[in-house]
Protein backbone atom coordinates (compact mmCIF):
# COMPACT_ATOMS: atom_id res chain seq x y z
CA UNK A 1 0.00 0.00 0.00
CA UNK A 2 1.24 3.48 -0.84
CA UNK A 3 2.15 5.66 2.12
CA UNK A 4 4.09 8.81 2.86
CA UNK A 5 6.93 6.64 4.13
CA UNK A 6 7.10 4.46 1.02
CA UNK A 7 6.94 7.55 -1.23
CA UNK A 8 9.76 9.28 0.62
CA UNK A 9 11.86 6.10 0.50
CA UNK A 10 11.51 5.74 -3.28
CA UNK A 11 12.25 9.42 -3.89
CA UNK A 12 15.43 9.04 -1.86
CA UNK A 13 16.38 5.99 -3.95
CA UNK A 14 15.89 7.88 -7.21
CA UNK A 15 18.09 10.69 -5.93
CA UNK A 16 20.81 8.40 -4.59
CA UNK A 17 20.90 5.91 -7.48
CA UNK A 18 20.29 8.41 -10.33
CA UNK A 19 18.98 5.75 -12.73
CA UNK A 20 19.62 6.23 -16.45
CA UNK A 21 16.22 6.56 -18.14
CA UNK A 22 16.31 6.02 -21.91
CA UNK A 23 13.57 8.07 -23.56
CA UNK A 24 12.26 7.68 -27.08
CA UNK A 25 9.89 10.58 -26.86
CA UNK A 26 8.43 13.39 -28.94
CA UNK A 27 9.88 16.67 -30.17
CA UNK A 28 7.41 18.75 -28.17
CA UNK A 29 8.50 17.50 -24.74
CA UNK A 30 12.12 16.36 -25.01
CA UNK A 31 13.49 19.36 -23.14
CA UNK A 32 10.70 19.30 -20.54
CA UNK A 33 11.05 15.64 -19.68
CA UNK A 34 14.85 15.69 -19.65
CA UNK A 35 14.83 18.63 -17.23
CA UNK A 36 12.19 16.99 -15.03
CA UNK A 37 14.22 13.80 -14.77
CA UNK A 38 17.32 15.79 -13.87
CA UNK A 39 15.36 17.81 -11.30
CA UNK A 40 14.08 14.69 -9.56
CA UNK A 41 17.58 13.17 -9.48
CA UNK A 42 17.50 10.73 -12.40
CA UNK A 43 19.74 10.74 -15.49
CA UNK A 44 17.90 11.20 -18.80
CA UNK A 45 19.08 10.20 -22.25
CA UNK A 46 17.10 10.98 -25.40
CA UNK A 47 18.03 8.56 -28.19
CA UNK A 48 15.79 7.51 -31.07
CA UNK A 49 18.15 6.63 -33.95
CA UNK A 50 17.51 3.09 -35.15
CA UNK A 51 21.26 2.46 -35.27
CA UNK A 52 21.87 3.18 -31.57
CA UNK A 53 18.76 2.41 -29.52
CA UNK A 54 19.74 -1.18 -28.77
CA UNK A 55 23.16 -0.09 -27.51
CA UNK A 56 21.61 2.66 -25.41
CA UNK A 57 19.17 0.22 -23.82
CA UNK A 58 22.13 -1.93 -22.76
CA UNK A 59 23.32 0.79 -20.37
CA UNK A 60 19.89 2.05 -19.27
CA UNK A 61 17.90 1.24 -16.14
CA UNK A 62 14.51 1.70 -17.83
CA UNK A 63 13.00 2.58 -21.21
CA UNK A 64 10.24 5.13 -21.85
CA UNK A 65 8.43 5.00 -25.19
CA UNK A 66 6.27 8.01 -26.08
CA UNK A 67 4.48 8.09 -29.46
CA UNK A 68 3.70 11.82 -29.49
CA UNK A 69 5.39 12.66 -32.82
CA UNK A 70 5.37 9.46 -34.83
CA UNK A 71 7.18 8.50 -38.00
CA UNK A 72 8.07 5.11 -39.48
CA UNK A 73 11.77 5.25 -38.49
CA UNK A 74 10.78 6.17 -34.93
CA UNK A 75 8.34 3.28 -34.73
CA UNK A 76 11.08 0.93 -35.91
CA UNK A 77 13.40 2.34 -33.25
CA UNK A 78 10.74 1.96 -30.55
CA UNK A 79 10.16 -1.69 -31.40
CA UNK A 80 13.90 -2.45 -31.51
CA UNK A 81 14.49 -0.70 -28.19
CA UNK A 82 11.50 -2.37 -26.55
CA UNK A 83 12.63 -5.84 -27.58
CA UNK A 84 16.16 -5.08 -26.39
CA UNK A 85 14.79 -3.92 -23.04
CA UNK A 86 12.76 -7.11 -22.70
CA UNK A 87 15.88 -9.15 -23.43
CA UNK A 88 17.94 -7.22 -20.88
CA UNK A 89 15.16 -7.38 -18.31
CA UNK A 90 14.71 -3.65 -17.70
CA UNK A 91 11.19 -2.18 -17.33
CA UNK A 92 9.40 -0.47 -20.21
CA UNK A 93 6.84 2.35 -20.01
CA UNK A 94 4.51 3.22 -22.90
CA UNK A 95 2.76 6.56 -23.32
CA UNK A 96 0.18 6.14 -26.15
CA UNK A 97 -0.10 9.88 -26.82
CA UNK A 98 -3.17 10.64 -28.91
CA UNK A 99 -4.25 7.01 -29.27
CA UNK A 100 -7.76 7.20 -30.68
CA UNK A 101 -7.09 10.43 -32.60
CA UNK A 102 -5.86 8.53 -35.67
CA UNK A 103 -5.76 4.89 -36.67
CA UNK A 104 -1.97 5.13 -37.06
CA UNK A 105 -1.48 6.16 -33.44
CA UNK A 106 -3.83 3.52 -32.10
CA UNK A 107 -2.38 0.73 -34.21
CA UNK A 108 1.19 1.73 -33.37
CA UNK A 109 0.36 1.66 -29.66
CA UNK A 110 -1.14 -1.79 -29.98
CA UNK A 111 1.88 -3.01 -31.96
CA UNK A 112 4.23 -1.77 -29.22
CA UNK A 113 2.10 -3.50 -26.59
CA UNK A 114 2.22 -6.77 -28.53
CA UNK A 115 5.90 -6.72 -29.40
CA UNK A 116 7.52 -4.84 -26.51
CA UNK A 117 5.35 -6.00 -23.59
CA UNK A 118 5.43 -2.75 -21.58
CA UNK A 119 5.41 -3.01 -17.80
CA UNK A 120 3.44 0.26 -17.51
CA UNK A 121 0.99 1.96 -19.85
CA UNK A 122 0.17 5.56 -18.88
CA UNK A 123 -2.40 7.72 -20.62
CA UNK A 124 -5.44 9.88 -20.13
CA UNK A 125 -8.84 8.24 -20.04
CA UNK A 126 -9.56 8.59 -23.75
CA UNK A 127 -6.19 7.14 -24.73
CA UNK A 128 -6.60 4.15 -22.43
CA UNK A 129 -10.12 3.55 -23.71
CA UNK A 130 -8.88 3.71 -27.32
CA UNK A 131 -6.45 0.86 -26.66
CA UNK A 132 -9.39 -1.37 -25.80
CA UNK A 133 -11.75 -0.01 -28.46
CA UNK A 134 -10.20 1.35 -31.65
CA UNK A 135 -13.45 3.17 -32.44
CA UNK A 136 -13.07 5.35 -29.36
CA UNK A 137 -12.24 8.89 -30.46
CA UNK A 138 -9.67 11.11 -28.75
CA UNK A 139 -9.61 14.89 -29.11
CA UNK A 140 -6.01 15.31 -30.25
CA UNK A 141 -3.91 14.52 -27.20
CA UNK A 142 -6.56 15.73 -24.75
CA UNK A 143 -9.00 13.48 -22.95
CA UNK A 144 -12.72 13.82 -23.57
CA UNK A 145 -13.49 11.30 -20.83
CA UNK A 146 -12.94 11.26 -17.09
CA UNK A 147 -10.39 8.98 -15.47
CA UNK A 148 -13.21 7.27 -13.55
CA UNK A 149 -15.01 6.37 -16.78
CA UNK A 150 -11.96 4.46 -18.02
CA UNK A 151 -11.59 2.29 -14.91
CA UNK A 152 -13.41 -0.80 -16.12
CA UNK A 153 -11.63 -0.70 -19.46
CA UNK A 154 -8.31 -0.17 -17.68
CA UNK A 155 -8.94 -3.28 -15.57
CA UNK A 156 -9.49 -5.30 -18.72
CA UNK A 157 -6.37 -3.86 -20.32
CA UNK A 158 -4.33 -4.77 -17.25
CA UNK A 159 -5.63 -8.33 -17.48
CA UNK A 160 -5.00 -8.62 -21.21
CA UNK A 161 -1.49 -7.13 -21.16
CA UNK A 162 -0.19 -7.92 -17.69
CA UNK A 163 0.90 -4.28 -17.44
CA UNK A 164 0.25 -1.73 -14.74
CA UNK A 165 -2.21 0.80 -16.16
CA UNK A 166 -2.01 4.45 -15.12
CA UNK A 167 -5.05 6.57 -15.96
CA UNK A 168 -4.29 10.27 -15.49
CA UNK A 169 -6.89 12.83 -14.50
CA UNK A 170 -7.99 15.00 -11.57
CA UNK A 171 -7.69 11.72 -9.69
CA UNK A 172 -5.03 9.36 -11.01
CA UNK A 173 -5.77 5.63 -10.98
CA UNK A 174 -2.87 3.19 -10.93
CA UNK A 175 -3.93 -0.43 -11.22
CA UNK A 176 -2.94 -3.97 -11.98
CA UNK A 177 -4.99 -7.16 -11.99
CA UNK A 178 -5.40 -7.15 -8.21
CA UNK A 179 -5.33 -3.60 -6.87
CA UNK A 180 -6.17 0.01 -7.58
CA UNK A 181 -4.27 2.92 -6.08
CA UNK A 182 -5.79 6.40 -6.22
CA UNK A 183 -3.67 9.55 -6.14
CA UNK A 184 -5.56 12.78 -5.64
CA UNK A 185 -2.76 15.33 -5.70
CA UNK A 186 -2.40 17.90 -8.47
CA UNK A 187 -3.67 21.23 -9.78
CA UNK A 188 -6.08 22.15 -12.61
CA UNK A 189 -3.36 24.47 -13.97
CA UNK A 190 -1.28 21.42 -14.88
CA UNK A 191 -3.63 20.77 -17.79
CA UNK A 192 -2.57 24.10 -19.30
CA UNK A 193 1.13 23.21 -19.49
CA UNK A 194 2.26 21.25 -22.54
CA UNK A 195 3.87 17.93 -21.82
CA UNK A 196 3.19 17.37 -18.13
CA UNK A 197 1.47 14.09 -18.95
CA UNK A 198 4.59 13.04 -20.84
CA UNK A 199 6.64 14.18 -17.86
CA UNK A 200 4.61 11.88 -15.62
CA UNK A 201 5.46 8.98 -17.91
CA UNK A 202 9.16 9.83 -17.76
CA UNK A 203 9.07 10.02 -13.96
CA UNK A 204 7.43 6.60 -13.86
CA UNK A 205 10.49 5.41 -15.79
CA UNK A 206 12.72 6.75 -13.02
CA UNK A 207 10.74 5.24 -10.16
CA UNK A 208 10.30 1.77 -11.67
CA UNK A 209 14.06 1.71 -12.21
CA UNK A 210 14.61 1.73 -8.44
CA UNK A 211 11.62 -0.29 -7.20
CA UNK A 212 10.67 -3.71 -8.56
CA UNK A 213 7.10 -3.23 -7.30
CA UNK A 214 5.87 -1.66 -10.54
CA UNK A 215 2.42 -0.77 -9.18
CA UNK A 216 3.77 1.04 -6.13
CA UNK A 217 6.60 2.73 -8.02
CA UNK A 218 4.17 4.07 -10.62
CA UNK A 219 1.91 5.42 -7.90
CA UNK A 220 4.88 7.10 -6.25
CA UNK A 221 5.78 8.83 -9.52
CA UNK A 222 2.23 10.13 -9.97
CA UNK A 223 2.14 11.37 -6.38
CA UNK A 224 5.40 13.26 -6.85
CA UNK A 225 3.98 14.82 -10.02
CA UNK A 226 0.83 15.90 -8.22
CA UNK A 227 2.56 17.31 -5.14
CA UNK A 228 5.08 19.26 -7.21
CA UNK A 229 2.21 20.54 -9.35
CA UNK A 230 0.28 21.75 -6.31
CA UNK A 231 3.30 23.55 -4.93
CA UNK A 232 4.14 25.13 -8.28
CA UNK A 233 0.56 26.29 -8.86
CA UNK A 234 0.59 28.19 -5.57
CA UNK A 235 3.52 30.25 -6.85
CA UNK A 236 2.29 30.72 -10.42
CA UNK A 237 -0.13 33.32 -11.83
CA UNK A 238 -0.33 31.33 -15.06
CA UNK A 239 0.97 28.32 -17.02
CA UNK A 240 4.18 30.03 -18.17
CA UNK A 241 5.56 30.42 -14.68
CA UNK A 242 3.94 27.14 -13.67
CA UNK A 243 6.30 25.27 -15.97
CA UNK A 244 9.33 26.97 -14.44
CA UNK A 245 8.18 26.54 -10.85
CA UNK A 246 7.26 22.90 -11.45
CA UNK A 247 10.90 22.03 -12.15
CA UNK A 248 11.99 23.97 -9.09
CA UNK A 249 9.50 22.13 -6.90
CA UNK A 250 10.62 18.74 -8.21
CA UNK A 251 14.20 19.65 -7.39
CA UNK A 252 13.40 20.98 -3.93
CA UNK A 253 10.70 18.47 -2.98
CA UNK A 254 11.21 17.58 0.67
CA UNK A 255 10.04 14.92 3.08
CA UNK A 256 8.05 17.67 4.80
CA UNK A 257 6.27 18.59 1.55
CA UNK A 258 5.27 14.96 1.06
CA UNK A 259 4.13 14.56 4.66
CA UNK A 260 2.03 17.72 4.49
CA UNK A 261 0.43 17.32 1.06
CA UNK A 262 0.26 13.66 0.06
CA UNK A 263 -3.32 12.42 -0.20
CA UNK A 264 -3.44 8.70 0.51
CA UNK A 265 -5.92 6.49 -1.27
CA UNK A 266 -6.04 2.74 -1.89
CA UNK A 267 -8.75 0.39 -3.06
CA UNK A 268 -8.79 -3.36 -3.59
CA UNK A 269 -10.36 -4.57 -6.83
Amino acid sequence: MISRESLIKDLQKVRSQSPLVHNITNYVVMNNTANALLAIGASPVMAHAVDEVEDMVKIASSLVINIGTLSKPWVEAMIKAGKAANKKGIPVVLDPVGAGATAYRTQTSLQIIRECKPDVIRGNASEIMALADEKNITKGVDSVASSESALQIAKGLAKDTGAVIVVSGPVDYILDQQSIIQVGNGSPMMEKVTGLGCTATALIGAFIAVNENILLASAHAMAVMGIAGELAAKRSPGPGTMQMHFLDELYNLSDKDISNLFIEGHEQV
